[in-house]
């Protein structure tokens, strides 16, 4: 079942068109990975489905994304809403400067989800182990966040992700700055976790998104060139463009 549909869409730094055209169909509740050079629009592309980009002046969108059929850039949407469905896992894990507890507690609280601390207790717990982490934390809930290495506090930033039960996770470039071992944690996380949500991840990593992601689109200058299952934009890319960037030959 689709998730986000995406029709003619482009994107605009004041004069600049960052984006041309952009029409591709999300599924939910599987992997699509986005890939291509620096500059090439993936990251802009990615803000597009929760509106980030609307906190960067002078930027204009015109098209169509469609989020199981309603158009999120219509006026009528509430974008604090919206950001709540789909949420967010930025390329440097960014804890806040608190506790583990209220890194998670945070969501919630702000948008009243629980009625008593049992019940903020039991969200928080259910989002650590939702972004496998409950095991290396429950004895230290109350730790300041930022002393944890940066794979567990990237972990956190899921868990605090899920802990408003989005239904979409989008994730740009989340394991650029974690070693080997702490990128394999969350690439097997991702793949716990699209059981339960539609999940979209930037990568710089042509490896990574062959080993996690059912759906691959490959930008390039802007323009989203190829868009199909990650099997065969890997093995048998329909566009000359795609087949030099994934062999090395361009980009």
């Amino acid at each position: 079942m689709s998730k986000f549909v995406v029709q003619n869409l482009n994107f605009y730094y004041g004069k600049f068109r960052a984006l041309s055209g952009i029409t591709l169909t999300i599924l939910d509740r599987q992997i699509t990975a986005l890939i291509g050079p620096s500059g090439c629009g993936k990251s802009t592309f990615l803000r597009c489905l929760n509106r980030m980009n609307d906190t960067i002046n002078g930027t204009r969108v015109e098209g169509k994304v469609l989020l199981e059929g309603q158009n999120i850039y219509d006026r009528r949407v509430n974008v604090v809403e919206l950001r709540r469905r789909v949420g967010m896992v930025f390329q440097r894990p960014n804890p806040f400067p608190q506790s583990v507890y209220d890194n998670v507690a945070f969501g919630p609280r702000v948008l009243g989800m629980a009625r008593s601390k049992s019940q903020l207790d039991d969200i928080v717990e259910e989002s650590l182990r939702g972004a496998g982490l409950w095991e290396e934390v429950k004895d230290h809930l109350h730790q300041d966040a930022l002393s944890f290495s940066l794979g567990q506090q990237q972990r956190l930033c899921i868990a605090r992700a899920i802990a408003v039960k989005p239904e979409v996770i989008l994730m740009d470039e989340p394991c650029s700055a974690l070693d080997p071992i702490e990128t394999l944690q969350v690439e097997e996380l991702m793949q716990t976790l699209k059981a339960n949500y539609c999940i979209v991840i930037v990568t710089h990593s042509m490896q990574q998104a062959a080993r996690v992601s059912e759906w691959t689109g490959f930008f390039w200058l802007g323009e989203l060139v190829e868009f199909d299952s990650t099997a065969k934009i890997f093995t048998n890319p329909s566009h000359p463009l795609t087949e030099n960037y994934i062999t090395g030959r361009a980009g």
